[in-house]
């Protein structure tokens, strides 16, 4: 729960500045969700297309976005059911594309294990969020986790960012897959407590 709440205020600390000068524009959380997919999906090409390192700043901007959307939506009123399974949705959406995007540029410098890796990245960070839906699908609070989304896009970051480096990215993605895969479990478990008595 301090991890958890770590992370909010640091949300909260980078976020409140700008979705104030959002709130004067009218922009929509929606509008707001959408762009930053769109956004992603400019960084996932950038890296298929052999730019990780530029693409490291677009992804960057992009996980900023990811904060806005709740944020704005609560700031001006505007929350919704519709809204928060969006936000999820291309939540998820971004991270398979920018994985993809990876997975793509290690086919074209034909690296086995860049694309296995990749492709193991995608799924278990997949896994993390699959499982807290599944949990609040039957009312079970599960946000625990040493390694949630903003943890996971800090790592990419870095990775694209020391990509021009001998396997920074690779360390990156294998970094992101075993402790994505850890608060997997992590959460499995808090569902087994919750629910073992029921």
């Amino acid at each position: 729960m301090a991890l958890q709440g770590i992370r909010r205020s640091i949300g909260k600390f980078i976020a409140n500045p700008i979705v104030r000068l959002l709130e004067k524009t009218h922009i929509s959380p929606n509008a707001v969700t959408w762009l930053g997919f769109l956004i992603t999906v400019a960084a996932a090409v950038l890296i298929a297309l052999g730019h990780p390192f530029a693409a490291s700043f677009v992804v960057l901007f992009a996980g900023l976005f990811d904060m806005l959307d709740g944020a704005l939506a609560r700031l001006t009123n505007r929350v919704s059911r519709f809204g928060g399974v969006l936000d999820s949705t291309l939540d998820r959406a971004s991270e398979a594309v920018i994985f993809i995007g990876i997975a793509v540029l290690y086919a074209g410098n034909q690296s086995v294990w860049g694309v296995a890796v990749s492709g193991i990245a995608l799924i278990t960070s997949q896994l993390v969020s699959y499982v807290r839906a599944r949990a609040e699908a039957i009312d079970v609070n599960c946000e625990v986790g040493i390694f949630t989304r903003p943890e996971r896009v800090v790592i990419l970051f870095i990775g694209l960012l020391l990509s021009t480096l001998n396997f920074a990215l690779l360390v990156a993605l294998a970094i992101i897959a075993v402790l994505s895969f850890i608060t997997a479990i992590q959460r499995l478990l808090c569902v087994w407590q919750k629910t073992k008595s029921s």
